[in-house]
């Protein structure tokens, strides 16, 4: 498949899969729709279909893949492919959200944990495990997403979901910070991984930073920046007039 930018704007109609490296802050839709907004402009139309395989939280980067026109009936297929990430884990505190997005709380001295505690620990997070997705997710309960009911102060109990972790490496330990690396299956929440080896630590622990670097053959070191799309439609756009 030709992942490069095409020449021809109706490519995109056609349906076309672009390899996004999504900013820390933007939502995965915060791109689908920067995107759409300059495609319609582009190719001055009223809609074009664009959709994303595989939500990334606003605090992570990394690889999102983006489907334009006829091309979006397959996003269905590569969501379901395998993800790999890197990040750090920061022991010693928890947030309520898993992530750096809410507050550390819980401080906890790590002093006794060693790389070797660690990796200890890590051989009962591979394989087939269950995890519950943080309360701050986009799942729906009862029709509305978690994320709305955490703010709410609602209580919600969450069921556990059955995911597979094909790896889960240390790459360094640097007290408190534990600097990994993941594959997993479509579905994992990396917070919910990073809280519980933190509890099964006795320290706690949230996910402080988090990369997708490839969702199945797609790799991170293949993707456009935003800057760089933008400025490739602007000259798209410049040749049409």
């Amino acid at each position: 498949m030709d992942l490069k930018f095409p020449k021809d704007p109706q490519k995109f109609l056609d349906g076309h899969l672009m390899l996004v490296d999504k900013p820390l802050k933007w939502t995965s839709f915060d791109v689908v729709n920067k995107l759409r907004y300059n495609l319609k402009k582009i190719l001055n139309v009223k809609k074009i279909k664009v959709g994303h395989a595989g939500t990334l939280d606003p605090l992570a980067t990394g690889l999102l893949l983006i489907a334009t026109g006829k091309f979006t009936k397959k996003l269905t297929e590569l969501q379901v492919q395998s993800k790999t990430y890197e990040g750090s884990i920061k022991l010693g505190c928890t947030t309520a959200s898993y992530d750096g997005e809410k507050p550390e709380e819980n401080v906890k001295d790590t002093a006794d944990i060693t790389a070797e505690k660690i990796e200890e620990a890590l051989p009962a997070f591979r394989g087939p495990i269950s995890q519950i997705p943080p309360i701050f997710s986009a799942i729906k309960k009862d029709g509305e997403a978690l994320y709305h009911k955490a703010r709410k102060g609602i209580e919600v109990k969450i069921d556990p979901r059955e995911v597979t972790i094909h790896e889960f490496t240390m790459l360094s330990y640097k007290d408190p910070i534990i600097d990994f690396k993941v594959d997993c299956s479509k579905g994992t929440y990396i917070r919910s991984l990073a809280h519980d080896l933190g509890a099964s630590l006795g320290t706690g622990a949230y996910l402080s930073r988090l990369v997708r670097t490839s969702i199945g053959e797609y790799q991170l070191a293949d993707a456009y920046s935003i800057e760089e799309l933008l400025v490739l439609m602007g000259e798209m756009e410049g040749r049409k007039v």
